[in-house]
């Protein structure tokens, strides 16, 4: 943490490099946003170990059930762009506070519910909090990483990846002891205590300043006489960054709900094996993740969208096609190390445009993507096959790749072109 408060020359994109000193307090600020990430991570994570026996308790049919799991997305997708407005208006920190503590309130909320009507209406407010909490934290991050001038945003979703698997796996530990409630109370007071201690950090240390001359947070840029041109081309960088978070979310969401069936169904693989093919997935993913960091000081932005991009599209037609099942592995664990990092970048590349306005709509675009993949993929095994009904991710992740490429040389035209301000 410590290497953050040091005054750096740290690459950026073009090559060039650039003299960046930290602000005070930098490196308790990145802890305290990582422990945020991370409790995400782990609410979330040990509340999916426990919708089986939410199922039995409400008495369900799986239908019902999947009606009910859409107030999650449906509540997340509604509130980021609400988000995004009251971080402008309040500030990131605040809102990731408030956002963190309603997290943990509300996940103790659907055991109490005695119906799918009713645990849909619960999970409306749990995932309005969810996604309420990933747009402010986010925003901060994105603010970080501007202020010290190094591409840390990876290191953040890595906390957010490590803590869902703790959440799983202790979830896992725990479900056979305790009842729903009992867990999930225990997910509330570990989630108060998280926000509790990193809350009081981030409410204490002002917000820190990025160095340097770019485009306004409002979506302006510097140069007098061309607000409004800069405008249009900023919201076009926001939005196809937000088309780039969509084609990764869809392949993250999808291949948690699908990528065991394919195993057990297409593969006659036994449970374990099948669980263990999303495990080398979400284990590649944050390892990717903890190295993002490195990997984009040395690269940059574009080639690290265009490489992981193309490496997820590869990763997943082995793993979508192939006959033997440590080549679905394989396959599984290439499209975990390519999809890391994308949607990091681009959530990180729409909020250095645009502010947390940008974050919200990287951030809601993304998780329609997420809202999408999962109901796709099903419709489509019914005409083409499990195996086939996959291969869209890698379509999809291939198309990150292009647009990656295209909003890197977009963004490179327009720093090329840009006049020294009067």
């Amino acid at each position: 943490m410590d290497q953050l408060t040091d005054t750096m020359n740290q690459l950026t994109d073009t090559g060039r490099r650039a003299q960046a000193t930290a602000p005070p307090h930098v490196a308790r600020l990145r802890r305290a946003i990582s422990l945020f990430f991370a409790l995400d991570g782990f609410v979330f994570a040990g509340w999916v170990v426990r919708i089986p026996a939410i199922k039995e308790q409400i008495h369900a049919s799986a239908g019902a059930l999947g009606l009910a799991l859409l107030g999650v997305s449906v509540g997340s997708v509604a509130t980021m762009l609400l988000t995004g407005k009251l971080c402008r208006r309040y500030g990131n920190h605040p809102v990731t506070v408030v956002t963190a503590a309603l997290l943990s309130l509300s996940v103790a909320l659907p055991p109490l519910t005695h119906s799918a009507l009713h645990l849909g209406l619960v999970l409306l407010l749990f995932g309005a909090a969810y996604g309420g909490l990933n747009v402010a934290f986010n925003a901060a991050a994105v603010d970080l990483a501007e202020a010290v001038r190094r591409p840390i945003l990876p290191s953040f979703h890595a906390a957010f990846s490590a803590g869902g698997l703790v959440g799983a796996g202790l979830g896992g530990l725990l479900a056979p002891q305790l009842s729903p409630l009992c867990h999930l109370l225990l997910l509330t007071a570990t989630g108060l205590v998280v926000t509790a201690y990193a809350g009081r950090v981030l409410l204490r240390t002002p917000g820190p300043t990025a160095t340097g001359q770019g485009p306004r947070r409002d979506g302006t840029d510097a140069v007098p006489g061309r607000g409004r041109a800069a405008v249009g081309r900023t919201r076009l960088f926001v939005t196809v960054y937000g088309l780039i978070t969509l084609c990764t979310a869809y392949g993250e969401g999808a291949l948690a709900d699908w990528g065991s069936l394919h195993l057990s169904a297409d593969l006659h693989t036994g449970p374990g094996a099948a669980a263990a093919g999303y495990a080398v997935f979400a284990l590649l993913m944050t390892v990717s993740r903890m190295s993002g960091t490195w990997l984009l000081e040395r690269l940059g932005d574009t080639p690290v969208l265009v490489a992981g991009g193309l490496l997820a599209a590869v990763g997943m037609l082995v793993g979508a096609l192939a006959p033997q099942l440590w080549l679905v592995y394989l396959g599984y664990a290439l499209t975990g190390l390519g999809l890391a990092n994308v949607f990091p970048v681009a959530v990180g590349g729409a909020g250095a445009l645009a502010g947390p306005h940008g974050v919200a709509v990287a951030s809601t675009l993304g998780y329609s993507g997420i809202l999408l993949g999962p109901p796709s993929i099903g419709f489509l095994a019914e005409a083409y096959g499990l195996p086939g009904a996959l291969t869209t991710i890698a379509a999809l992740a291939a198309l990150a790749a292009l647009l990656g490429r295209v909003v890197g040389r977009g963004r490179v035209g327009r720093r090329g072109r840009r006049r020294a301000p009067c």
